[in-house]
């Protein structure tokens, strides 16, 4: 069974301002806490997508067939898992609303095997002031699963925030 990974934790990076944002841009990233992508895990976004190919979902199969050995999760599973990963380690207090603004970039680079510990890292690369009090920023995320020698995920991530009282 999957449990719901705890989002406390004592290096949650706070961002109370645009300004706190702006001058976090170039810093290293902040890393999540792992959560572990399981088959339960898999099975079930496979049937919430109607995503039943083979390679994720057919255990025996994919030790048969699959150069991965195993079953791997979705791409979209594990990009799905993003603002999860986001609210282990990065905090907005006082954002009056906080919008997936969408993605530049987004590349697949590695499987996610069954039972992989996986987390996620952000590096703030820019953030622009359209309108006092609001920041729009591109995240650079890299998704990578424990013991593995390349991260699984690449992406721009583009965030908007609103904060309820412009400093």
């Amino acid at each position: 069974m999957t449990h719901r990974p705890s989002l406390a934790s004592a290096a949650i990076r706070e961002f109370g301002s645009v300004r706190s944002l702006a001058e976090f841009v170039g810093q290293p990233p902040l890393v999540s806490r792992a959560i572990e992508i399981d088959q339960s895990m898999i099975d079930r976004f496979a049937q919430l997508t109607y995503d039943s190919q083979w390679i994720h979902i057919d255990g025996a199969r994919a030790a048969a067939q699959s150069p991965y050995g195993q079953t791997i999760a979705h791409g979209f599973l594990v990009l799905s898992l993003l603002t999860c990963w986001q609210a282990s380690c990065i905090a907005f207090p006082g954002a009056a609303l906080v919008l997936n603004y969408g993605f530049d970039k987004i590349r697949f680079t590695a499987p996610v095997r069954s039972g992989s510990r996986v987390s996620a890292s952000f590096a703030l690369a820019t953030v622009a002031e359209p309108r006092p009090g609001e920041a729009r920023c591109a995240w650079q995320v890299a998704v990578a699963a424990e013991g593995e020698p390349r991260p699984a995920v690449h992406a721009e991530w583009q965030i908007m925030v609103r904060y309820a009282e412009p400093a």
